[in-house]
């Protein structure tokens, strides 16, 4: 098709597809309009370069039942319409309705199809490539571009040669003349590839006898002392942080370290960032040399069991109870003015709980850590 022929219709094909053929459909498209023709056959032909452009490509969300008008325009703007053929494609109504109609605008020398799946004529619905609407509109037998037909020993030069067999049909040109051009095009490209892949082996080898990676284990070593009726470390996450990358690992109990292989060995000896985070533990970021064996200093949170806040509260008259003097295990307070409780344990000397007393009150009870503003002690007012 000439220039000038190409301009009375806005595409240059149509592509009719099942849903199930979604990538088929998608992957011919771009194969389509990005084809590029020889320039001696495009200055003898008054082509551009990439000639078959642009493609339809119907959309995916077309709900079943008769074409819209959308649909028809579009097939009545485009030259030639591509069918997807497969079993699936050959049950699919609506690809029967898109034959249908192009057949009625009398272009059958322009319907091409293209085999992804399935057996020509075979007559069985299992493997029927072709719709059944080709046989009853008499349309005459076309053999199609075919995936599959064993012309070469890899799958994929199949492949390229049913693209450039579908291309020569719709441009109407000799197909040796672009088939030879284009299969020196991917000889020369998989050496091209070939030469890449070897570089990049023989420099992922080099990296490699030059960069052996290590393993390095970081262990935990608490620097407070304390109560031992405080709970044990457990779910500690410890990440070390490399240029670009971070490696985390967990330590669930006391007495395990945390272990990172694969270390490039680029990295030993060398300051690296670590973090440390825990429940009931002060977090740690902090700069180490990294070596295989790593000692991580880390410490309690004295915060956590060793602050309390409580409210005094007096039932009855719903009041806060100020200046009353409370006892906490061996240590002493008094509410503030607002009722509040406040004390600090030492570290070496906090619990999970606590034996509260408010003499006056007649009350002895549990104190559970952590506790907070909002945490109340209700004293009986009657």
């Amino acid at each position: 098709m000439t220039a000038k022929e190409h301009e009375s219709y806005s595409y240059y094909a149509f592509i009719s597809y099942s849903s199930k053929d979604l990538k088929w459909g998608k992957r011919l498209q771009r194969k389509l309009e990005n084809y590029r023709m020889p320039a001696t056959l495009c200055s003898e032909r008054g082509w551009k370069r990439c000639p078959i452009n642009p493609v339809f490509f119907a959309p995916t969300d077309i709900q079943p039942g008769t074409l819209s008008e959308e649909i028809k325009a579009r097939l009545r703007a485009s030259k030639n319409l591509i069918v997807i053929s497969s079993p699936n494609s050959a049950k699919s109504d609506w690809v029967g309705n898109e034959i249908r109609y192009f057949h009625e605008l009398g272009r059958d020398e322009n319907l091409h199809f293209f085999i992804v799946d399935g057996v020509p004529n075979s007559g069985d619905p299992a493997t029927e490539c072709f719709n059944p609407v080709v046989r009853e509109l008499g349309i005459p037998e076309k053999l199609g571009a075919n995936i599959h037909e064993k012309n070469y020993r890899w799958q994929w030069l199949n492949r390229e040669r049913a693209y450039v067999q579908l291309i020569s049909k719709l441009l109407g040109v000799e197909f040796d003349s672009i088939w030879k051009r284009h299969r020196r095009r991917l000889i020369a490209q998989c050496v091209a590839w070939s030469v890449g892949i070897v570089a990049v082996l023989a420099a992922i080898f080099a990296v490699w006898v030059n960069n052996q990676p290590f393993t390095t284990k970081i262990s935990l070593e608490e620097s407070t002392v304390h109560n031992s009726d405080l709970p044990p470390l457990s779910h500690a996450t410890v990440t070390l942080h490399l240029d670009g990358e971070s490696k985390t690992d967990t330590i669930f109990r006391e007495g395990e370290h945390a272990e990172f292989v694969n270390i490039p060995h680029s990295y030993l000896d060398k300051d690296v960032r670590v973090t440390f985070s825990c429940t009931n533990f002060l977090p740690v970021d902090t700069t180490i040399a990294l070596t295989r064996d790593v000692t991580l200093k880390i410490s309690r949170d004295a915060v956590v069991f060793g602050e309390i806040s409580k409210k005094l509260w007096l039932s009855g008259p719903e009041q806060a109870v100020i200046n009353q003097p409370v006892r906490v295990d061996r240590w002493e307070a008094v509410s503030d003015s607002m009722g509040m409780v406040k004390l600090t344990i030492p570290l070496d000397a906090q619990k999970e709980r606590y034996l509260i007393e408010v003499p006056d009150y007649n009350l002895t009870d549990t104190l559970f850590m952590p506790c907070g503003e909002d945490d109340v002690i209700v004293l009986d007012g009657l």
